[in-house]
């Protein structure tokens, strides 16, 4: 049975690291886009878990938030903690496990993560740990791959061949995240879905080149006419829209802590 361990994720980083993170794509401001939807960040204390580049630690901490990441690879947490010394921000990187975290109940106003719960085979665990760091009323984000996606079927054959950067990963239904973030305690305000700009086999081309040839192209190449402004203006015409959650390549979830005495 193949599994995403911590030496995948050590390599990933670590050549991350090698490439610049310049070179490495991010979520494009979409999660800091959904938590500044829910207020202004200054004077909250918010988790990410899973560090990942630091990016978005960074902006909620130019915010004014107090701001913690979490991860179990250093090589993530020295990316977090460069980028925060480079924006003269503070962060918090602590190593630790996701499923165990070391902090008190109800410590956190904002919980987040995305790329992080596809790579657990039961989500439950994982889910029920992030609302107990959460304060009653607080927010948990959680963002991972849509299912009817054609990069789920690139991703599955890669998995298939064990060619797939993490080892192991699955993907979601908006109703499926839903029902999952439900059953593990919280009560669900907000799905959203996101489709990714420049495409997959564009980010896929430009790493193979910069990897093997040294060629940089542009990360956001500008678009084909009029194809790309047809395709902007049907994003943000039908972003809103429950079926166009299915055409997206990434969806998340903001659920609230309604209990006061921890998850479910």
């Amino acid at each position: 049975m193949r599994v995403s361990t911590r030496r995948h994720w050590q390599d990933f980083w670590d050549e991350a690291d090698r490439l610049s993170l310049d070179d490495v794509y991010g979520n494009d401001g979409r999660i800091v886009r959904e938590l500044f939807a829910l207020g202004d960040p200054a004077g909250k204390r918010v988790l990410e878990v899973g560090a990942g580049s630091g990016r978005d630690a960074v902006a909620l901490a130019r915010a004014g938030a107090e701001v913690w990441t979490l991860d179990y690879v250093p090589g993530s947490l020295a990316l977090t903690a460069r980028a925060a010394a480079q924006a003269g921000v503070r962060v918090q990187a602590v190593n630790g496990d996701a499923l165990c975290k070391p902090f008190a109940d109800g410590t956190f106003d904002l919980v987040f993560h995305q790329g992080l719960l596809e790579h657990f085979r039961d989500p439950l665990p994982l889910l029920r740990e992030d609302l107990r760091v959460l304060k009653p009323g607080g927010r948990l984000l959680v963002d991972v791959p849509q299912t009817w996606h054609y990069y789920t079927l690139g991703k599955q054959a890669l998995i298939a061949m064990d060619r797939w950067f993490a080892g192991w990963e699955t993907q979601y239904t908006p109703a499926g995240l839903e029902d999952a973030v439900r059953r593990a305690g919280g009560t669900v305000v907000r799905t959203y879905g996101d489709w990714m700009v420049p495409g997959l086999w564009y980010r896929a081309l430009r790493k193979t080149l910069l990897s093997r040839l040294g060629l940089r192209l542009p990360m956001y190449p500008d678009p084909v006419p009029p194809l790309g402004r047809l395709l902007a203006r049907w994003r943000e015409r039908h972003r809103g829209r429950r079926w166009a959650l299915h055409t997206a390549m990434t969806i998340g979830v903001i659920a609230r802590r309604d209990d006061a005495g921890g998850a479910a």
